[in-house]
């Protein structure tokens, strides 16, 4: 009796695979879930259409062949604990018409829990078939779905490549704070602030009952200065959100404004005027500091801030810029803590030992010389506020060499003010050349030097994050060397037309007159065209999302990209798409969208800074992501900025495997002709 059921079994189910059915009785889920550091979970969940029942996993007895079934992939690294199987639903034990036979059903919806013996630390992958057999009427319809899920490990603080980990994160932030510091500890040389140093810590030591009295009130004095330069950007932080300061910093309103301050800044130091807030700001300031007492010194803090300004304000700007570019809305805020705590260390310094105070040198000449040379700094800053709407504009007003040549003829006039060759009419009689004052004049001739073969394309690595990309420059010799291998290869990379290996992807086009890489690369700049092309070659994407005001992205490239092996993997295994998220191009108004936030997405880099954040919750720039013919990432790392080549290359290697992998199963699972279920 039981071979004549379970071959009864099996024409049923042969029957219903040959049978073309236009809607399916059972529909599945697959699902995962984490129970604990050794268990797993996978979720089978089958919605079941109204007049029809499923077949249990569990026999309902030893006798019973009517059962679904699931089946594991043989050579999975995993174990299954089928023991502990559970049904989570409403089973119902039905007698066949013999009365021989008792089957167990589900009417309603069910979901089949399967535990896995999973360690925390392992990533492998759950693959198979859920084998379904339900009864409808006296019909006996069945299915196969095949599932293949990717089990992640849990996550663990480690020192990555993804540049986005608790580790990784501690130190890009303790960077900001240190360079921030040093920038604050500059700030003190500055002829607004030195001078008032001496005077500031007599004033607190001479004026207090006790030292113990002084010594407090010179504390409270520093820690009002850093909470006046940390207090105001935390506000603005919290009242606007982690994105306002990004937004500002890469904002061409914003890039052109600053480009003005500083004009405005060098000019002011070069002589020509005194820049200053509105006096009437310092003495309501001062008159609050004459009252005494903890609010006394407080405005007595806020007093040196504004007055100050002239020599400290551009160190600010700057360092809110390049902070705020960080993709971590802590960023500026500890960063203005840092310049804070630089500025403000001498005077509880001095006031514990105020015998340093004799030590130090008297204010002079020395102090406009200092004032005179950050002029220069604040015009060749200038030139790159001024660059990054250049480059998001296209306007080709400081390409490359324009750029070089600004900042060449600029750091010469600096090395020949230094030696006493060029002065200004506040300046002082330069008797002599000090030994210091010798060493900066070296230093900002070499850099002049450095910077000469770059009108002809040399790769300048020092400076490739602040400078404009080769592949804005007319001459070039660097490119052309690569458009020569390219010839002599005799062809083209990724779906360009000059190879007929290729042919079958359609070579860029949109954006390609705007938008260009370096070293030879084709990339995409359009996501839809960039996956069509992908598919076309049977090749993982590798996204590249970037800035034309990204400074790290350029380093990347010049000290990372550029490296041979690095350079023979991206063109050889990868189709490249660098979405550039401070495009202004204006998208196709059937292209603008509104996205979930209710911001009305309008331009290229709009749109593609909000897929960076949707798709990959991240907002900073570079990234590296690479994803496979369906969008799904290859790898769970993000890799940020990391100039170790090495480790570049092996992650490349990687996401490589992993597509290679994947495509195996996925043909594997082609070939049997099943429906199936990818959650990797």
């Amino acid at each position: 009796m039981r071979k004549i059921a379970l071959f009864f079994l099996v024409g049923i189910i042969g029957l219903n695979r040959l049978t073309a059915q236009e809607t399916k009785p059972v529909q599945v889920i697959f699902t995962t879930t984490r129970a604990n550091d050794s268990i797993v979970y996978l979720d089978i969940k089958a919605t079941i259409s109204k007049g029809v029942s499923v077949f249990s996993i569990k026999k309902a007895n030893p006798e019973d062949p009517f059962i679904s079934q699931l089946v594991i992939d043989s050579g999975a690294a995993y174990q299954k604990q089928a023991d502990t199987l559970t049904e989570i639903g409403n089973a119902e034990l039905v007698k066949q018409t013999n009365g021989n036979i008792v089957n167990r059903l589900f009417s309603n919806d069910v979901v089949f829990r399967f535990p896995f013996h999973i360690a925390a630390k392992d990533s492998t992958v759950l693959a198979g078939s859920f084998n379904w057999l339900a009864k409808k009427g006296e019909e006996f319809p069945s299915g196969s779905e095949i599932f293949l899920i990717k089990v992640h490990p849990v996550p663990v603080i480690t020192n990555d490549t993804s540049g986005t980990d608790i580790t990784s994160k501690g130190q890009s932030l303790w960077k900001v704070f240190l360079v921030c510091f040093l920038t604050g500890i500059i700030a003190i040389i500055t002829p607004c602030v030195f001078p008032l140093i001496p005077v500031t810590v007599s004033f607190f030591l001479k004026r207090s009952k006790s030292r113990a009295e002084g010594l407090q009130n010179a504390i409270w004095y520093s820690l009002s200065i850093i909470l006046i330069y940390t207090i105001p950007t935390l506000l603005l932080t919290l009242v606007f959100g982690d994105k306002i300061l990004y937004n500002i910093s890469t904002s061409a309103i914003s890039n052109i404004l600053f480009f003005i301050i500083f004009i405005v800044f060098a000019i002011s130091f070069f002589g020509a005027f005194e820049l200053e807030l509105p006096n009437s700001w310092a003495n309501k300031a001062d008159q609050q500091a004459g009252k005494g007492g903890i609010l006394g010194i407080f405005f007595m803090a806020l007093t040196l801030v504004i007055v100050s300004f002239s020599c400290t304000g551009p160190l600010v700007g700057t360092l809110l810029g390049q902070t705020s570019t960080k993709g971590v809305s802590i960023a500026p805020v500890l960063g203005m803590l840092g310049f804070g705590t630089g500025l403000a260390l001498p005077f509880s310094l001095f006031a514990f030992f105020p015998s340093m105070l004799q030590s130090l040198p008297k204010s002079g000449g020395w102090l406009n010389s200092v004032k005179v040379t950050f002029g220069f700094i604040e015009l060749a800053l200038a030139m790159k506020f001024l660059s990054n709407v250049d480059l998001a504009y296209h306007w080709h007003l400081l390409d490359r060499d324009v750029f070089l040549v600004f900042w060449i003829v600029i750091f010469g006039l600096l090395g020949l003010y230094l030696i006493g060759k060029l002065t200004f009419s506040h300046d002082s009689e330069l008797k002599f050349v000090s030994v210091p004052r010798l060493f900066f004049a070296i230093f900002s001739f070499c850099f002049t030097l450095y910077m000469v073969p770059g009108l002809w394309g040399a790769p300048l690595k020092l400076l490739s994050g602040f400078i404009p990309p080769a592949t804005t420059q007319e001459f070039n010799l660097e490119e052309l060397k690569y458009k020569i291998d390219g010839l002599s290869s005799g062809a083209s990379q990724q779906g360009s037309p000059a190879s007929s290996s290729h042919s079958i992807a359609l070579p860029p086009s949109r954006y390609t007159d705007k938008l260009h890489v370096p070293f030879g690369l084709v990339a995409y700049y359009d996501l839809s065209e960039g996956m069509a092309a992908a598919k076309a070659l049977n090749k993982p994407v590798m996204l590249d999302f970037t800035g034309h005001s990204c400074a790290n992205c350029r380093k990347m490239e010049e000290q990372v990209w550029k490296n041979p092996e690095v350079l023979r993997r991206i063109k050889e295994n990868f189709v490249l798409i660098s979405l550039y998220v401070d495009e202004s191009t204006e998208l196709p108004p059937a292209e603008q969208v509104t996205s979930p936030n209710g911001d009305k997405i309008t331009t290229l880099g709009e749109k593609n800074l909000e897929y960076e954040v949707s798709k990959f919750g991240f907002n900073a720039q570079p990234l590296y992501k690479f994803i496979d013919l369906e969008g799904n990432p290859l790898s769970d790392v993000k890799y940020s900025y990391d100039p170790d080549v090495q480790k570049f290359i092996d992650h490349l290697d990687t996401v490589k495997a992993a597509f290679e992998k994947r495509k195996k199963i996925a043909n594997l699972i082609a070939s049997q002709g099943g429906r199936h279920s990818f959650l990797i």
